[in-house]
């Protein structure tokens, strides 16, 4: 078995190799932590060749001299009770998008420039799946969620974390959080009811044929609502009685012409006559009956139209 040496490490062709496959955390932090930091003149060149040549080589010397750095990142979201192996998982994701936009020549270390990078990535993730609801959708209220979280833990260093993520906090707390993050009570207010309170499921959660209590089964029908209902009573009322009553007020040709053209379905399915075939029965062009059609349709129209 072939052991590389740290500096061997940095430069093989498959980078990912090093990382333990047993699934073993441990063992994987314990491995980045041993792989050697880049000097800034090693670093500099590695990200040159990357960024004018595309040296997957160095794009890999760039990103394994920072899995430590992910590593560390990690640890401050562990509080959300999500798995630090996916933590660590989304931070090396953000970590290559660093590495891939990185500008040796902008005067700054890949580590400061990395860091936003691989902290946008953990928030997706914690934002994702800390709820099945989301509780922040915009940019200002991620910047509440996780400054909150942050905030109620220093209130409540003394609590266990378990209480510190439930207990709400006071009113004197509220101010002091809505005036240290620069936002109104009420802001603070909302998020901190959203971060308490819990997921409910939908659906009931149990196999059993027994009674569900779940929300789905306090849903309205909304073919009960009233509105609709009478909605539906007067629509039904237009195609029964109503079409009957508009039809009265017309003249007999008129009103076998709408009835040929709209009401008639025969048992081949083809539908009543054509303009063509009662112009030919009433001497007529069917321009004429196209005309005598849509003044029937007017007519009928303002018959049915509501008092």
């Amino acid at each position: 078995m072939t052991t590389l040496t740290p500096a061997a490490a940095l430069t093989v062709r498959d980078p990912w190799s090093l990382v333990p496959s047993l699934g073993n955390l441990d063992a994987y932090i314990s491995a980045v932590n041993r792989l050697p930091l880049l000097t800034p003149e090693e670093e500099s060149s590695a990200a040159r060749r990357l960024r004018d040549s595309g040296d997957l080589e160095a794009a890999g010397r760039l990103v394994l001299s920072h899995l430590r750095l992910v590593v560390s990142i990690s640890r401050q979201y562990l509080g959300y009770g999500l798995p630090q192996g996916d933590l660590i998982q989304e931070g090396n994701v953000g970590l290559m998008k660093a590495v891939k936009r990185y500008d040796p020549d902008q005067g700054v270390r890949l580590v400061s420039y990395a860091m936003h990078w691989i902290k946008a990535e953990i928030h997706e993730y914690v934002l994702r799946n800390w709820r099945m609801v989301k509780v922040a959708t915009t940019k200002a209220q991620r910047k509440l969620f996780f400054n909150l979280r942050s905030m109620k833990h220093s209130l409540k260093e003394a609590q266990s974390d378990e209480l510190t993520h439930r207990m709400s906090l006071t009113e004197a707390q509220l101010a002091h959080v809505a005036r240290e993050l620069n936002v109104k009570r009420e802001e603070v207010l909302e998020m901190e009811t959203r971060m308490s309170g819990g997921d409910v499921a939908l659906e009931p959660q149990t196999d059993d044929d027994g009674e569900s209590f779940s929300p789905i089964a306090y849903l309205a029908d909304e073919t009960q609502e009233p509105t609709r209902v009478l909605e539906a009573q007067a629509r039904d009322a237009l195609a029964g009685d109503g079409i009957s009553r508009a039809l009265e007020a017309l003249d007999a040709r008129s009103r076998r012409i709408v009835e040929e053209r709209w009401l008639k379905v025969n048992d081949d399915a083809s539908g009543g006559m054509t303009l063509h075939e009662l112009a030919a029965e009433y001497g007529v062009s069917a321009e004429r009956i196209r005309q005598i059609e849509a003044a029937a349709m007017k007519k009928m129209r303002k018959t049915l139209a509501p008092a």
